[in-house]
């Protein structure tokens, strides 16, 4: 079995779609460890906020056959084939890692370099998974949300009516 990390976030209708994720993650992957939830501001682009967190999860599956699960999670739950990046979203689902995976095809990279860049997944990473190591630079989660500069944080710890 493999260890894989998502990170889930969404700003349109996100109190529907996070929930629906949690739901096709379990039918697919069976138990999840699954972070707070984080409400952030939109990064990149002018919109509403985002409600975000991490699942950890265990996969038969290769990374790629995974990766084209969550895709499919994505598609099913109205998110478009053609969205942008820095643009609002129903369900965006990264694979951020897998296993001590090191990946960048092009079409999939591993470790996600939003790791590192971003508040909304290192802090619900550390979290959750405060002992592992980056495949990479080999620090534990925890000390890299530790030395994380904090300056600037837009994001928020939450508890939406439907969080178990």
């Amino acid at each position: 079995m493999h260890q894989g990390y998502v990170s889930i976030g969404s700003n349109i209708d996100k109190d529907k779609y996070i929930p629906a994720s949690l739901d096709a993650l379990k039918k697919h992957f069976g138990t999840l460890t699954i972070s707070s939830i984080y409400e952030s501001e939109a990064i990149g682009f002018k919109g509403d906020t985002f409600y975000n967190l991490i699942v950890g999860f265990k996969s038969a599956l290769d990374v790629k056959e995974t990766a084209k699960t969550l895709r499919q999670i994505e598609l099913d739950n109205g998110r478009t084939s053609d969205s942008q990046k820095f643009s609002s979203r129903t369900l965006d689902l990264d694979l951020i890692l897998y296993d001590d995976m090191i990946i960048n095809d092009g079409k999939l990279q591993i470790p996600r370099d939003e790791i590192e860049k971003y508040a909304f997944v290192l802090e619900p990473l550390a979290e959750i998974a405060p002992d592992l190591k980056h495949p990479i630079s080999r620090l534990s989660y925890e000390n890299i949300w530790k030395h994380y500069d904090k300056t600037k944080l837009c994001q928020r710890r939450i508890t939406p009516n439907w969080h178990i």
